[in-house]
């Protein structure tokens, strides 16, 4: 049963700025109090700090198991891995194949969301560039027919939040505007599109860029192709893969410079391998094989996903991309959170909202606790450095 319980002395991340040495209590699942007098029995979290947890909006598995497998007790296994590194609310995203099977693996995904354990379902392929696949099997790839791009929402029984496609194939612009009259994300991702047909997406309702900057056309002088079309409009969120792979930190800079926390929601793009060791794992009807913590295809003609969890995004984003960490909690928290229209109920440290937490060292900004809904998930052990006063 979640239980009353009060944090005193940590550095708090609040939508307000940075609160040092302040009290926080939780009662239930809810953060019932900011500030207030030290009592008997608080837990003394001097020389740590609290954000928001984590809200992951692209992420195919983890702990080597895989969304897309259509078995429960993988997806389990994934998001209970991520969770363990500070995603409280997570998307499972799927990968390309067969229509008929991405559609099965959505009906069991659903159950997990009817659970609570999933926030939804994310749709990425197959309705994509064949230019620029990735670690997707090109011949498993379709255009983005209406009525297939519904098969594949009405499998997911309400569930779906998001589907990423290429705007600028046949049926793209009709798909991106039958998405946004469902009430469903219409992400332009993979795709050769050009600057104009760009355009056209994000007025027929497209609102975020998947992974920008990865499998799409790069910025030309004369072309200016997606990437500025996405960064320029206001109605877009952008989503960046902050590993120190998949983009140079000059190019982060870029995306915060022009589109700013506001509008960037740090995700992992997480395969099997996240949290796990170098190997060979599946991704969808695919293999990647990890050497070194990078996912790749076995015969390395693509980054296949990654290996990040958003703990390490986060300790990355401030250490190495110099964010603040309100910035850094507003990308990996508040902005995703507002996205997927839970604004009210999460993606900040506020009174009244879920109690979703996570407690990093002050100085290291390593991972020390988790909390989802008021409990402490990782079990006492994990933070028994936390004191009680």
């Amino acid at each position: 049963m979640a239980e009353h319980i009060a944090l005193v002395g940590a550095r708090l991340v609040l939508p307000v700025g940075v609160v040092e040495g302040d009290r926080l209590t939780v009662d239930g699942e809810r953060i019932a109090g900011l500030g207030g007098d030290t009592e008997p029995g608080d837990l003394d979290l001097t020389g740590y700090t609290v954000v928001p947890g984590f809200v992951d909006l692209h992420v195919h598995g983890g702990g080597g198991a895989s969304y897309a497998s259509g078995i429960a007790e993988e997806a389990l296994l994934a998001a209970r891995t991520h969770l363990e590194h500070g995603t409280t609310t997570t998307m499972a995203s799927t990968v390309t194949g067969e229509i008929d099977e991405v559609a099965r693996q959505a009906a069991v995904l659903s159950e997990l969301v009817e659970d609570g354990i999933l926030a939804g379902i994310h749709f990425e392929g197959p309705f994509i560039s064949h230019n620029r696949c990735g670690a997707h099997r090109p011949d498993l790839l379709r255009d983005p027919d209406p009525a297939l791009v519904r098969k594949l929402v009405d499998a997911a029984r309400g569930h779906a939040r998001m589907v990423t496609l290429a705007p600028e194939l046949p049926g793209g612009l009709d798909s991106v505007r039958m998405l946004a009259d469902l009430g469903i994300i219409a992400a332009v991702g993979h795709t050769d599109s050009d600057y104009t047909t760009t355009l056209e997406a994000i007025d027929a309702g497209a609102t975020v860029a998947t992974h920008l900057f990865n499998a799409m056309p790069a910025i030309a002088h004369r072309a200016p192709g997606p990437i500025v079309a996405l960064l320029e409009d206001e109605r877009v969120t952008v989503e960046l893969i902050n590993d120190g792979v998949h983009l140079h930190p000059s190019v982060l800079d870029l995306a915060y410079g022009t589109a700013g926390p506001r509008r960037v929601a740090l995700i992992t793009d997480a395969m099997g391998a996240a949290g796990m060791g170098d190997g060979l794992y599946p991704l969808g009807p695919l293999q990647v094989q990890v050497k070194g913590g990078v996912a790749m295809l076995p015969d390395g003609s693509s980054i296949a996903g990654s290996t990040l969890t958003l703990d390490r995004a986060f300790q990355r984003s401030v250490q190495v991309d110099n964010l603040t960490l309100n910035q850094a909690a507003e990308s990996l928290s508040t902005t995703p959170a507002r996205l997927l229209g839970l604004a009210d109920s999460i993606g900040t440290l506020e009174i009244g909202k879920l109690a979703d937490l996570v407690v990093v060292d002050s100085g290291t900004l390593d991972l020390v606790a988790v909390m989802r809904h008021g409990r402490w998930v990782l079990g006492d052990e994990k933070f028994a450095v936390l004191r009680p006063v």
